[in-house]
Order: C-alpha cells, then structure tokens, then sequence
C-alpha cells in the first residue's frame, strides 16, 4: 500500500512538472518568436557546453550555477512584476517613471546570464535594462520567467513551491 501511494504521488508529480514545462515552454517560444526574432533566439535550447568551455569549469560547478540562476531569476521575478506595478500607478498619477530600481535588479542578473552563457535570458534582461513600455517589461518579465523554467524544469518547480510555501507563512 504505502509502495503504491508513494509510487503514485511520483507519478502526480511528474504529469505536474511535464505540464509546468510544456507551458513555460510555450510561453517563452512565444515571447521570443513574436519580440526577438531577430536577435536569433527563437527555438533556443540552452547547453552548458559554451560555459564550460569559455570558463573552464567543471560541468557539475556551471549545473549548480545555473540552478542558482534559476533561484535568482524566480525570486527576482516578483520583485520585476512588483516594480512595474509601482511605475504603473505612478504613471497614472502623471509623475515622472523612475525606472532605476528595475534597471538595477535586471543588471544584476544579466552578468550571470552572460557569464552562463544563457542567451534568451541575456537579451530579455537587457530589454528589461533599456525598454520603457511598461506592458512590454511585463511581457519581459513573465517570459523571462518561462525561459527560465525550461533550463532546469525540476529545480523551477521546487523552488516555486518553496516561494509560494515561504510566502503563505
């Protein structure tokens, strides 16, 4: 009994995350396809290969990097969306945007994408450095997101559920 309801919640868990996948998958290909066609990151799949090659590191040191990333990106992610809220309601009150604390955040991200050579990651972040059109940057940040899910699918979903767990307390 307990063999087979232990069995079964792998099995949940895994139709979870191949859906989680399949989504962030479709919304990235999509962000990328219909905005930055062309930079040449349509139907990008990221390897770790470059990474490991231009900085001559173990593979098992860039994956845990890359799953740092992934942590950093999808705590960061609110923070972007909580921005733009922020520039959104000042804009209807007609006040000057300041878009310093955005651009900072996606700076700081953006070296870790470079150095990974994660590259949809790279120029969504850079979008988000230079952009101004506030419906854009959230199309940014909800595909930087989705990007991001795909470069470590598992990881993404564990750790979402850690912020939303973290977040309920």
């Amino acid at each position: 009994m307990f063999k087979k309801s232990t069995l079964n919640r792998k099995l949940q868990r895994k139709n979870k995350i191949k859906i989680f996948l399949d989504n962030a998958q479709h919304k990235c290909d999509k962000f990328l396809h219909n905005n930055l066609k062309h930079l040449e990151v349509s139907n990008y799949q990221y390897t770790s290969h470059e990474a490991i090659e231009e900085l001559g590191l173990e593979e098992e040191l860039i994956n845990q990097l890359v799953e740092d990333f992934v942590a950093q990106i999808l705590k960061s992610n609110q923070l972007f969306l909580d921005y733009l809220e922020e520039l959104k309601r000042e804009k209807k009150l007609g006040r000057e945007l300041n878009y310093t604390p955005l651009r900072e955040l996606a700076h700081k991200n953006i070296g870790v994408a470079k150095n990974l050579r994660i590259e949809d990651s790279k120029k969504i972040l850079d979008e988000l450095m230079k952009k101004e059109d506030l419906n854009y940057l959230a199309l940014c940040a909800v595909a930087l997101k989705a990007c991001t899910i795909k470069l470590r699918p598992r990881y993404a979903y564990d750790v979402l559920r850690l912020i939303k767990i973290k977040n309920s307390l």
